[in-house]
Protein backbone atom coordinates (compact mmCIF):
# COMPACT_ATOMS: atom_id res chain seq x y z
CA UNK A 1 0.00 0.00 0.00
CA UNK A 2 1.24 3.49 -0.71
CA UNK A 3 1.23 6.50 1.57
CA UNK A 4 -1.44 9.07 0.74
CA UNK A 5 1.19 11.42 -0.70
CA UNK A 6 2.90 8.75 -2.78
CA UNK A 7 1.66 7.92 -6.25
CA UNK A 8 2.25 4.39 -7.52
CA UNK A 9 3.90 4.64 -10.91
CA UNK A 10 5.08 2.12 -13.45
CA UNK A 11 7.50 3.12 -16.18
CA UNK A 12 8.81 1.58 -19.37
CA UNK A 13 12.37 2.53 -20.28
CA UNK A 14 14.09 1.90 -23.61
CA UNK A 15 17.74 0.90 -23.51
CA UNK A 16 17.95 0.74 -27.32
CA UNK A 17 18.27 -2.14 -29.77
CA UNK A 18 15.04 -3.77 -28.60
CA UNK A 19 15.98 -3.80 -24.90
CA UNK A 20 13.45 -2.38 -22.46
CA UNK A 21 13.08 -2.19 -18.67
CA UNK A 22 9.84 -2.12 -16.72
CA UNK A 23 10.19 -0.42 -13.35
CA UNK A 24 8.01 0.55 -10.43
CA UNK A 25 4.46 -0.71 -10.13
CA UNK A 26 2.48 -2.89 -12.55
CA UNK A 27 -0.95 -3.07 -10.96
CA UNK A 28 -4.56 -2.39 -11.85
CA UNK A 29 -3.95 1.35 -11.43
CA UNK A 30 -0.98 1.50 -13.81
CA UNK A 31 -1.40 -1.16 -16.50
CA UNK A 32 -3.55 0.85 -18.93
CA UNK A 33 -0.85 3.50 -19.34
CA UNK A 34 1.90 0.87 -19.40
CA UNK A 35 0.07 -1.15 -22.06
CA UNK A 36 -0.23 1.83 -24.36
CA UNK A 37 3.39 2.90 -23.84
CA UNK A 38 4.63 -0.64 -24.36
CA UNK A 39 2.72 -1.29 -27.55
CA UNK A 40 3.88 2.00 -29.03
CA UNK A 41 7.52 1.43 -28.07
CA UNK A 42 7.59 -2.21 -29.14
CA UNK A 43 5.99 -1.44 -32.52
CA UNK A 44 8.62 1.24 -33.16
CA UNK A 45 11.46 -1.17 -32.41
CA UNK A 46 12.62 -3.29 -35.33
CA UNK A 47 14.67 -5.69 -33.18
CA UNK A 48 13.62 -8.68 -31.12
CA UNK A 49 12.29 -7.35 -27.83
CA UNK A 50 13.77 -8.15 -24.44
CA UNK A 51 11.97 -6.80 -21.40
CA UNK A 52 13.89 -6.71 -18.11
CA UNK A 53 11.54 -6.93 -15.13
CA UNK A 54 14.12 -6.73 -12.32
CA UNK A 55 13.10 -3.19 -11.32
CA UNK A 56 9.43 -4.00 -10.75
CA UNK A 57 8.66 -3.15 -7.14
CA UNK A 58 5.07 -4.36 -7.09
CA UNK A 59 2.98 -6.43 -9.46
CA UNK A 60 -0.51 -7.93 -9.22
CA UNK A 61 -2.69 -10.05 -11.50
CA UNK A 62 -3.34 -7.03 -13.73
CA UNK A 63 0.42 -6.68 -14.23
CA UNK A 64 0.65 -10.35 -15.11
CA UNK A 65 -2.22 -9.93 -17.57
CA UNK A 66 -0.33 -7.02 -19.13
CA UNK A 67 2.69 -9.22 -19.83
CA UNK A 68 0.48 -11.87 -21.39
CA UNK A 69 -1.23 -9.20 -23.49
CA UNK A 70 2.16 -8.00 -24.75
CA UNK A 71 3.06 -11.60 -25.61
CA UNK A 72 -0.17 -11.94 -27.58
CA UNK A 73 0.64 -8.71 -29.44
CA UNK A 74 4.14 -9.99 -30.22
CA UNK A 75 2.86 -13.30 -31.54
CA UNK A 76 0.17 -11.66 -33.66
CA UNK A 77 2.82 -9.28 -35.04
CA UNK A 78 5.32 -12.08 -35.71
CA UNK A 79 7.70 -10.49 -33.21
CA UNK A 80 9.91 -12.08 -30.60
CA UNK A 81 9.35 -10.92 -27.00
CA UNK A 82 11.10 -12.39 -24.02
CA UNK A 83 11.12 -11.50 -20.36
CA UNK A 84 14.23 -11.56 -18.19
CA UNK A 85 14.89 -11.12 -14.46
CA UNK A 86 11.37 -11.85 -13.27
CA UNK A 87 10.90 -10.86 -9.62
CA UNK A 88 10.06 -13.74 -7.29
CA UNK A 89 6.62 -12.28 -6.57
CA UNK A 90 5.76 -12.23 -10.28
CA UNK A 91 7.08 -15.74 -10.80
CA UNK A 92 4.95 -16.98 -7.86
CA UNK A 93 1.85 -15.25 -9.23
CA UNK A 94 2.46 -16.74 -12.67
CA UNK A 95 2.93 -20.19 -11.14
CA UNK A 96 -0.34 -19.88 -9.19
CA UNK A 97 -2.11 -18.74 -12.35
CA UNK A 98 -0.60 -21.63 -14.32
CA UNK A 99 0.98 -19.30 -16.88
CA UNK A 100 4.62 -19.47 -15.76
CA UNK A 101 5.73 -21.32 -18.93
CA UNK A 102 4.59 -18.37 -21.06
CA UNK A 103 6.95 -16.01 -19.23
CA UNK A 104 10.01 -18.25 -19.45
Amino acid sequence: MTDQGEKAVGQLHSDGAGRFRLSGVATLNTVAALRSAGLQAFAASKDAITLDLAALTRVDSAGLALLIDWLAWARSSSRELRFVALPDSLRALARLSDVEPFLA
